[in-house]
């Protein structure tokens, strides 16, 4: 008669390595949008101006963002994975063409963008085109 149950080194072995796998991967996918937190979008700089395009999201969805020239206040509604992001009024400073045409553009990513994942330090907004913002290090 076979017996289908493993040595009992072997059997906690694989008791363990599950119990730590199915751990881990909750771990992984319990990660929520970070609230609070000031986002920085992966990018290099434009010209001159160390200035990187940075969000940041209160948990009632009163949101700070900073462009490449312009900063203003704006509205995030999460749900799961779904998020929408409305703009509101924008201050605009004097910055070169190219850093107005990149604000331009990162305006209408951002309008365009329905999901949201996170993916350890980063949180990538996908919609028209993907954003992946950093969260802030120190």
């Amino acid at each position: 008669m076979a017996c289908s149950v493993l040595p009992r080194p072997w059997g906690r072995t694989l008791a363990l390595v599950a119990i730590l796998g199915l751990t881990g991967a909750s771990l992984a996918s319990d990660q929520g949008f970070p609230f609070g937190r000031a986002l920085f979008l992966d990018a290099a700089p434009i010209g001159k101006s160390r200035r990187i395009p940075n969000l940041e999201v209160a948990t009632d969805g009163q949101a700070s963002i900073d462009l490449w020239c312009a900063s203003g206040s704006g509205q995030v509604t999460i749900s799961g994975d779904a998020i929408a992001i409305a703009m509101g009024p924008m201050v605009e400073t004097q910055c070169t063409p190219e850093r107005l045409r990149a604000d331009d553009e990162l305006r209408e990513a951002l309008s365009a963008v329905t999901t949201w994942r996170r993916e350890g330090n980063a949180v990538v907004l996908i919609g028209a085109r993907t954003l992946r913002y950093l969260l802030e290090t120190h």
